[in-house]
């Protein structure tokens, strides 16, 4: 009997057997949690329907999770895609310690969300943090950056930023790299200056890596965030750093709310698909390959 045709199957198997237990049946288990009202010791289930849907909508603090969400998902991504850019023109030129100075732009992508959030939540304590030390240098004047509204916000958005940027810069380097000579050649003749050069010429090429980490981004901002809102504000204060992914960590884990937070995460889903299909949709129309 030849097993030569089974080969392939045999050794997909241990591969499908994880994300079928550890993926597609947590996936499919919270859909239909959603749909029940459990009990805090989940020996007592009760079939509702769409009210944990309904109980959601009707919840002030989850319309304004969704909309710290927004705020903070487009000002990272859009930092991230700029600021990425923008470095890794400045790490292509080829300058004497060039290799050590792209280390060290690397090293915040080795390290955990977790970590990162540790770091800045030292470098902003109001009473040793080193930022209040240049700043009360400066000015005379100290904040308490993660306990004060807006700050914390912004501490949160500027943590996750120095996070995520080295993935960005990483990719559009590479990109930069690989764009022939002769195009840049080309342009000069034509007299195009840097600025034409980096947005005109450079940035279009580029477009499918940008496409890339604009979806990369939106799902590390996403998801990936949580380590760094729970280490640094846990949310607070007030509410004004609890995004959608936080909020379901709070009901699920601090109020014991399984169903609710099972319906919190069947609409995570359904908003990350949309938007992926959206931006697939329209803003692919825009990426030229070569």
């Amino acid at each position: 009997m030849k097993w030569g045709k089974y080969t392939p199957y045999l050794l997909l198997a241990p591969t499908l057997i994880i994300i079928a237990l550890f993926i597609y049946w947590p996936a499919i288990n919270s859909f239909l949690m959603s749909f029940y009202k459990i009990s805090p010791f989940g020996d007592k289930r009760i079939f509702a329907g769409l009210d944990n849907y309904i109980k959601l909508f009707e919840n002030e603090a989850y319309w304004d999770a969704l909309k710290i969400t927004i705020i903070y998902i487009v000002t990272t991504v859009i930092i991230v895609i700029i600021l990425g850019y923008l470095i890794a023109q400045l790490l292509d030129n080829k300058v004497f310690g060039m290799k050590i100075y792209r280390t060290l732009i690397f090293v915040p992508y080795v390290i955990s969300f977790t970590i990162g959030g540790a770091l800045w939540t030292f470098m902003l304590n109001p009473v040793a943090g080193h930022v209040n030390y240049i700043l009360s240098r400066i000015t005379g004047e100290s904040i308490n950056w993660l306990n004060q509204v807006p700050y914390a916000l912004i501490s949160v958005i500027v943590a996750s930023v120095w996070k995520m940027l080295p993935f960005s810069i990483i990719f559009y380097l590479a990109g930069l790299q690989s764009i022939s000579e002769s195009i840049i050649e080309s342009s000069l003749i034509d007299g195009a200056n840097v600025w034409q050069r980096m947005w005109k010429i450079k940035f279009p090429i580029l477009s499918p890596i940008t496409f890339y980490l604009v979806i990369m981004n939106i799902t590390n901002g996403m998801f990936e965030s949580f380590g760094i809102i729970d280490i640094m504000t846990r949310g607070g204060p007030l509410g004004s750093t609890t995004t959608l992914i936080y909020k379901l960590y709070q009901d699920a884990f601090f109020f014991q709310k399984t169903s609710l937070a099972a319906a919190e995460s069947v609409i995570l889903f359904i908003i990350m698909s949309i938007i992926t299909f959206l931006y697939f949709r329209f803003g692919e129309k825009r990426v030229h390959y070569q």
